[in-house]
């Protein structure tokens, strides 16, 4: 029995492991690289694509002895590019309404950066009670929390359009399952904050060229 617990987890590793590159890489190449959102994006499926092409190219080995002809390896190709593409499509623009505190964030939530919407999305899949609590903000709001307002905040939307931070709800939580989301958003390359302030809440960012020691 622990031998299949142990094969399942494996299993479900490996699944997960494929989309978790994507937007590892992807985050890796915007911090190291001043290129556009959808370039790293991109650049994260085309790696992705690669990884889940050699999957299925292991798997149709085992099963058939051989990795098959052309037709067979073009075939695999574009399965892999399409399931990774329609992933990443339904990950930024579609966010479930029981993951927002109010409904006025579904439309906040497009205007974040790709790659925090990409991971916030991933994690909603397998975290069903994550609730995006604020993401876009104006100078305004700040006041209006009894906060002194800031002049540069990556709540803000910045140079290229995007909202560069986000707030999740930490309340009504585990420390566990807080502490496993703080550690895989760090893991994926973004920065964490547990704030304190107005209500208790995970404050998560990217990083920003402009504002490079902002969060």
């Amino acid at each position: 029995m622990a031998r299949i617990v142990r094969l399942l987890i494996f299993i479900i590793l490996l699944a997960i492991l494929p989309f978790a590159l994507l937007i590892r890489i992807s985050v890796f190449v915007h911090v190291n690289y001043e290129l556009s959102a959808y370039t790293c994006l991109f650049i994260g499926i085309g790696c992705t694509t690669i990884v889940l092409f050699l999957y299925f190219t292991l798997i149709h080995g085992f099963l058939t002895g051989s990795i098959g002809d052309y037709a067979g390896i073009k075939r695999r190709s574009i399965i892999a590019f399409l399931v990774v593409f329609l992933y990443g499509v339904h990950a930024l623009f579609f966010f479930s309404s029981s993951n927002v505190k109010s409904q006025d964030l579904r439309v906040e939530y497009l205007q974040m950066h790709p790659l925090l919407r990409l991971s916030t999305s991933t994690l909603a899949y397998m975290d069903r009670k994550l609730i995006l609590t604020d993401a876009e903000r104006v100078p305004e709001d700040y006041k209006k929390m009894g906060l002194p307002s800031k002049r540069a905040s990556l709540h803000y939307k910045q140079s290229d359009g995007y909202v560069y931070a986000l707030d999740l709800r930490v309340n009504g939580r585990s420390e566990f399952r807080n502490f496993l989301m703080t550690g895989y958003f760090r893991l994926m390359g973004f920065k964490t904050l547990r704030h304190l302030g107005t209500a208790d809440h995970l404050h998560v960012s990217l990083h920003n060229h402009d504002l490079p020691y902002a969060k």
